[in-house]
């Protein structure tokens, strides 16, 4: 029986940073979440021991949900969350990568099962990088990690960059029903993806910005971990190639990719068409409820999508495609939206950890 269905208790959870962009929207999601219920919130020394509602610089479009305005901020410990609530088992890390670097750890070493957003672990061999549409059997990988051994409870899963999420989800049906060679990407991406107080307002006011630290190292090789091969403990990494120019843009939420890609046969527009829209994975499968029905979601219009007006299909889960023609260069060209504190961070760590408890993972 799943969490929170037929009378069985929801599972308690954590919050690790709660109080920044992406512990806002771990808020926001879960507050009502079917299956876990938020019993911990934990932030820096400086806002430990104050309510959320005081610390929260809070810049959501939606009010602090009541059940947790009142929670007082704990230090990010494992002895802290144990102290609030016992039975937690499961941990969401919104830290930035500096702190993830030495809290996210002990965690997974208490017997905490943390489902990061940050980058500190991504690219460790035996932590799996998760988009769950992509790569569910690449969840195997955690019993390989040392948390586990002689009956250990903890680990660590991550997902991907905001970016990165957004590429595969558009890349994954090509993967499967052609194959993919090589990808050209071009991201327009949200202020929002970098954080409060972000990028000051008098640099991208009649401006954008070509140039996002270390992020266009992350869309090069991170698909090639997502959409490896999992086999006894091992991912072989995917041979794609992709070439990445990443750019900060006016826009409040939702990263634009302009992708050309290089199919592994040569195939028509229709049958492209046609694999995008009849994907599902596993999520879909299981009715996992975060999950979008249409994880990628098609658009006609000959100009969509548009941040403002499709980055909340399928809740913000979706990722939408359009434009589709032929490329010059490579085999063809189109763009492709995905939210980014929504499917790019908060909610796409939370569909991993749906995952985990729907295949046991969790204990």
């Amino acid at each position: 029986m799943r969490p929170g269905e037929g009378g069985a208790r929801k599972m308690p959870v954590a919050i690790l940073g709660a109080t920044g962009t992406v512990g806002q929207r771990f808020v926001t999601l879960l507050a009502d979440h079917p299956w876990f219920e938020i019993g911990c919130l934990t932030a820096s020394e400086r806002s430990a021991g104050k309510r959320y509602r005081e610390a929260a610089p809070w810049i959501q479009s939606v009010p602090i949900p009541e059940t947790v305005a009142a929670m007082t901020l704990q230090p990010t410990t494992p002895e802290a969350v144990a102290a609030v609530v016992a039975d937690c088992p499961l941990v969401f890390s919104a830290l930035d990568s500096d702190a993830a670097d030495q809290l996210e750890a002990p965690f997974a070493a208490a017997g905490y099962l943390v489902v990061s957003n940050a980058k500190s672990h991504r690219m460790d061999r035996d932590v799996p990088l998760l988009v769950p549409e992509v790569n569910p059997e690449h969840l195997a990988l955690l019993e390989y990690q040392s948390y586990r051994q002689g009956g250990g409870k903890g680990g660590i899963l991550t997902n991907p960059n905001c970016s990165t999420i957004g590429l595969v989800l558009a890349l994954k049906p090509l993967v499967d029903a052609f194959g993919v060679e090589q990808v050209h990407a071009v991201t327009l991406q949200a202020l929002s993806g970098a954080g409060v107080p972000g990028v000051p307002s008098f640099h991208l006011i009649d401006n954008l910005v070509p140039y996002i630290g270390g992020e266009e190292e992350k869309l090069e090789v991170e698909p090639h971990k997502i959409l490896g091969r999992y086999e006894d403990g091992v991912i072989e990494p995917h041979p794609v190639r992709v070439s990445a120019q990443c750019t900060r843009v006016p826009v409040l939420d939702g990263h634009t990719l302009c992708l050309s890609v290089k199919l592994g046969r040569e195939v028509s527009a229709a049958a492209v068409l046609e694999a995008w829209r009849t994907f599902q994975g596993a999520p879909q499968r299981a009715r996992l409820p975060s999950a979008p029905e249409w994880p990628v979601q098609v658009l006609d219009a000959p100009d969509a999508p548009q941040p403002r007006l499709h980055r909340d299909l399928g809740r913000g889960m979706a990722a939408s495609v359009g434009r589709l023609r032929p490329c010059p260069l490579l085999d063809y060209r189109f763009v492709t939206l995905s939210h980014n504190t929504i499917r790019g961070a908060a909610g796409g760590a939370i569909l991993v950890a749906e995952l985990a408890v729907s295949q046991g993972v969790v204990r």
